[in-house]
């Protein structure tokens, strides 16, 4: 197809023609750099209040509850803002939103770092969560639309290893500077290291935004707006930035697509569209899009779809559940180890954690001294790092058809044993090395029931189903982490059979969709069964002695 565009200049191109002659070269490598930055803000906006909790709680008298709420509102401004900012993106273009969702982002997270109680703080982490949902959304799409056939594959890779390397850099981060005490008055407000480590953490969002500003936009975009002018000057200069040659060299002079070219119309050099034309239009799109949906609601996608959005919905609970308390967990643990106490198993840190609201004064400060100490930082450092390396080590294998077909499996059945486990360590040491597994393969698990679903879906369905993939991913995130601080609460091992029992309903899950399971399922559904007795029973016993000490009439 390229020789043809080479034979006859005047024949139009296609989107994967016009790319092709493009080839792969400094702009892609420019492209590729511009999105790090908005990936790892991502990761920074997700969880670095988890390395600020620690220091935070002391300054904030945050208690359990106040913990899980500050980790679910940032996850529940995505939510809310999710399915607008999709719909901005398909209407306005990718570019602006990378650029105004950059600095606002960036804007807000600093906003966070000014906060001087709970409920700033949580407010502005909210609006954290709900702008940056636009631009991570928007970049993956963003960069599959400036690549070919060739190279396209590869994005889903890139984006995890970017995500990987952030959750690399965060706990990095906060070793080399959560330990250096800062303290500074402006007028009325008081600064410590946890708001500059937060404000620091808004430097990938105000970067992201700034290096989108030297990048065109989408030529996929522009093509299915009809306005082949811009695509085809967004295509002259990948060709002349990856070639070294100028714009008018470039073999291409005119695009085709389905869509009608209205590119008078969108430059200013023809008639524009009125309000209502543009309203009418819309509208237009919007019953289209209802129509292609349709099928999502009818056999055999209905079925597999809510397996999907369970699946996923367990799967991001159980990461998150951990994953954002686990620097609270080793801080406390370093704590316990440097106060002399020979009791660092998971049930004395819960139970240290839930003490910690009524300790006087003095031993608050002397704990906080604690958390601030660069040891409570290598474990998260060593559990981002075998992330990392468990990644690069997994994913390429995922090319092979027998790992690919049974490793959701496998890898669920897993990390049920592996979370249950946690309840019986006694040692930090043995705490992260679990915890990095379990961790590890969970990720894994979260991204290849992604890729799973650009398989199984058709393409008019694929964004839509992505979308609320997503959406149940960030509720179960929320979910998590408010129901976690009332499984504390009730009793040690509570969390952890939670834990297990919304493994076990993943586990389950998952084998309806592959109809193979290379083990049981008996014992999966035996132990869910168990757990939620279990759990029932602790619930109305707890209920029961509130009752009582209220002088109530038990249950």
């Amino acid at each position: 197809m390229a020789d043809r565009v080479r034979d006859n200049a005047d024949e139009a191109a296609d989107f994967e023609t016009a790319i092709a002659e493009c080839g792969f070269g400094l702009f892609n490598v420019f492209i590729l750099c511009s999105a790090v930055p908005c990936l790892t803000a991502m990761v920074f906006s997700a969880s670095a209040l988890s390395y600020v909790m620690p220091s935070a709680e002391c300054d904030l008298d945050l208690s359990i509850v106040d913990k899980g709420m500050l980790h679910a509102v940032t996850y529940a401004g995505m939510i809310i803002s999710a399915v607008p900012w999709g719909f901005i993106a398909d209407t306005i273009g990718r570019r602006p939103v990378l650029i105004s969702g950059g600095w606002l982002d960036g804007f807000f997270v600093l906003c966070a770092s000014f906060s001087q109680d709970t409920a700033q703080l949580m407010a502005f982490k909210f609006f954290d969560g709900f702008i940056i949902c636009g631009p991570f959304a928007v970049v993956v799409s963003y960069l599959a639309e400036f690549h070919g056939k060739k190279h396209r594959p590869y994005i889903m890779l890139f984006v995890g290893l970017c995500v990987s390397i952030g959750s690399m850099i965060l706990p990095l981060l906060a070793y080399a500077l959560m330990p250096v005490p800062i303290f500074f008055k402006v007028a009325t407000l008081e600064f410590r290291t946890w708001q500059v480590f937060l404000a620091v953490s808004s430097v990938p969002s105000l970067l992201s935004g700034f290096l989108h500003i030297f990048l065109p936009e989408s030529p996929k975009f522009l093509m299915s707006q009809g306005n082949y002018k811009k695509a085809l000057d967004s295509f002259q200069r990948i060709y002349k930035l990856n070639k070294r040659k100028s714009k008018e060299s470039y073999p291409v002079k005119r695009l085709t697509d389905s869509t009608p070219d209205r590119s008078a119309d969108l430059d200013g050099t023809g008639r524009t569209y009125t309000i209502k034309e543009r309203f009418s239009r819309v509208k237009k799109k919007f019953i289209e899009g209802v129509r292609q949906l349709k099928p999502m609601f009818s056999k055999p996608y209905l079925a597999i779809s809510l397996q999907v959005y369970c699946l996923h919905f367990c799967q991001i609970m159980c990461v998150n559940s951990v994953r954002l308390w686990l620097p609270q967990i080793f801080a406390t643990m370093n704590a316990m180890e440097s106060l002399g106490a020979n009791d660092t198993s998971m049930c004395a840190v819960l139970e240290h954690n839930a003490m910690a609201v009524s300790m006087n004064e003095d031993d608050k400060r002397v704990e906080c001294a604690l958390h601030h100490d660069p040891k409570s930082y290598l474990d998260n450092i060593t559990v981002a790092g075998i992330g990392l390396v468990g990644f690069l080590i997994i994913f390429p294998l995922l090319r092979i058809r027998v790992v690919s077909n049974h490793i959701l499996k496998v890898f669920l059945f897993i990390c049920i044993f592996l979370v249950g486990s946690l309840y019986f360590v006694k040692t930090s040491l043995m705490t992260m090395i679990i915890s990095a597994i379990y961790l590890t393969l969970m990720g894994i698990c979260a991204t290849t029931i992604i890729g799973m679903s650009v398989v199984i879906f058709p393409t008019l369905m694929r964004t839509m189903v992505l979308l609320l993939i997503m959406t149940f991913g960030r509720l179960g995130s929320v979910s998590g982490n408010l129901l976690l601080p009332i499984f504390m609460q009730l009793s040690c091992l509570a969390p952890f059979l939670w834990l297990c029992s919304l493994m076990c309903s993943g586990r389950s899950a998952i084998a309806e969709l592959t109809h193979h399971t290379l083990f049981p399922d008996s014992l999966p559904q035996l132990f869910l069964i168990v757990c939620h007795r279990w759990l029932l029973g602790s619930i109305n016993n707890q209920c029961n002695r509130l009752c009582v000490k209220f002088n109530l009439i038990t249950l």
